[in-house]
């Protein structure tokens, strides 16, 4: 959902789902709200959550000696882990400006990969 109101900005995909496991969004404002700050601890929590996760994936992996049962729940845990800073990164990258240069046509931009059309002269 990439969906602006009227001011330009897009809505916030928010660190969480709704009951249905749907995304959530917050309409934009200042970024001071009570919604906007319980969403910055959680994404901050949910990265540090990630930082200790990597820390005993390493350190895991370093000992050379798991069984099955543990190399799977550390998939399971890195799969989780990744799927929320996923989440986190795109909730951000939406929020990044955009810069002039990308909105306009055809520069800087293979038109190939682009989907653009050649013209002749």
């Amino acid at each position: 959902m990439r969906t602006s109101p009227a001011n330009g900005a897009a809505p916030r995909l928010l660190p969480w789902s709704g009951p249905d496991g749907k995304p959530c969004y917050l309409l934009p404002g200042d970024g001071t709200g009570y919604v906007s700050r319980l969403a910055d601890r959680m994404e901050a929590e949910q990265l540090g959550s990630a930082d200790a996760l990597i820390a005993e994936a390493q350190k895991i992996l370093r000992a050379r000696c798991w069984t099955p049962g543990e190399i799977h729940l550390l998939a399971e845990d890195l799969t989780a882990s990744l799927i929320t800073v996923r989440r986190v990164a795109e909730s951000r990258g939406a929020r990044l400006p955009v810069p002039a240069h990308d909105e306009d046509e055809g520069h800087g931009r293979d038109d190939a990969a682009g989907g653009g059309a050649v013209r002749a002269h």
